[in-house]
């Protein structure tokens, strides 16, 4: 998923965006859908804390790059990197790990769809954190319905005892609701430029990674192929490096409300990639899952609900009043 910090502080107004945007958007949403499939496969080879230090600290060294040659710095404030440690555990280190741990019990498709419930974990722990962002009756229904998606796609392993399966769901939730609180605690760095943002949130998670990594996966005695390798490479400089570059252009171009709904586009990206290419296989329950969560996000989110309200059909006494 994508990176919470706010771009510049503006404020965006919501609007249509030009198919420009559009294509974009979706070019997005293939980076970020890629990563569940990039994982996928570099998990053939690769142990899980191994595969996510490699993307966060190859991802970090270029976004180091960029960086520089834009004439930025990193900060000097202890206060800063102390809030760069919280980051990016909260929105690096731990949600990656518990999203690549996730999909060794489970596939790609599936993970994308319950890794989109973010939005709805948002809103609902933005109620209890923050002072303006309360839960309205809307936001509510949404939650419920989005809760209810997590319950039909989970209902097999609720039913028939709770196995790895189950786990590699709940390990995947964990990754959403993590992904939630970097999105509140990360609204606090909206006076520092976003890619000096991310480079030191992802340097800070490459040194969190690096212990796990060693003790653990031992990945000295990997022996990766060439597909896993380039998996390694297309989670790192694609579904990170690139997808937070374009994130942040369409942030400043398309207004932070038009680029949620990329939140919609993500699951379609990675399911195309996963029952495509991957060969793998959704049941009935996941997609009637999937169809509430999306219910669920339709609901939050507002807008639909605004343009059927502007757009309904006048009533009788509407009809009289014009005449």
């Amino acid at each position: 998923m994508g990176p919470e910090f706010r771009s510049g502080g503006k404020t965006c107004k919501m609007g249509s965006m030009k198919p420009k945007e559009w294509g974009l958007l979706i070019i997005l949403s293939l980076f970020w859908g890629g990563s569940f499939f990039f994982i996928e496969i570099a998990l053939r080879d690769f142990q899980p804390f191994t595969l996510v230090f490699l993307r966060v600290s190859i991802a970090a060294l270029i976004l180091v790059g960029v960086m520089y040659l834009r004439g930025q710095r990193l900060p000097a404030s202890l206060k800063t990197w102390i809030a760069y440690i919280i980051m990016g555990l909260i929105n690096n280190a731990l949600p990656f790990s518990l999203i690549v741990w996730g999909q060794t019990r489970i596939d790609s498709g599936v993970a994308s769809i319950l890794n989109a419930t973010t939005p709805i974990f948002t809103v609902l722990l933005a109620h209890f954190l923050t002072s303006d962002e309360r839960l309205t009756i809307p936001k509510i229904l949404g939650v419920l319905v989005g809760f209810i998606g997590v319950y039909l796609m989970m209902m097999p392993e609720l039913d028939n005892g709770f196995g790895w399966r189950g786990l590699g769901q709940v390990a995947v939730l964990g990754a959403a609701i993590s992904y939630s609180f970097s999105g509140i605690f990360g609204k606090r760095f909206k006076h520092i430029p976003a890619v000096v943002n991310s480079a030191g949130m992802l340097l800070c998670s490459s040194i969190m990674m690096l212990p796990p990594a060693i003790i653990i996966d031992a990945p000295w005695s990997i022996q990766p192929s060439f597909e896993a390798v380039s998996a390694v490479l297309g989670i790192a400089v694609i579904s990170t490096v690139a997808a937070y570059l374009l994130y942040f252009h369409l942030l400043a171009a398309a207004g932070a409300t038009n680029v949620l709904l990329v939140t919609f586009l993500i699951p379609v990206s990675a399911l195309m990639l996963g029952v495509g290419v991957l060969d793998e296989i959704i049941k009935r329950l996941e997609y009637a899952g999937m169809g509430c969560i999306f219910l669920g996000l339709i609901i939050i989110d507002g807008r639909a609900l605004k343009w059927l309200q502007r757009n309904k059909a006048p009533t009788g006494n509407e009809k009289q009043a014009e005449s």
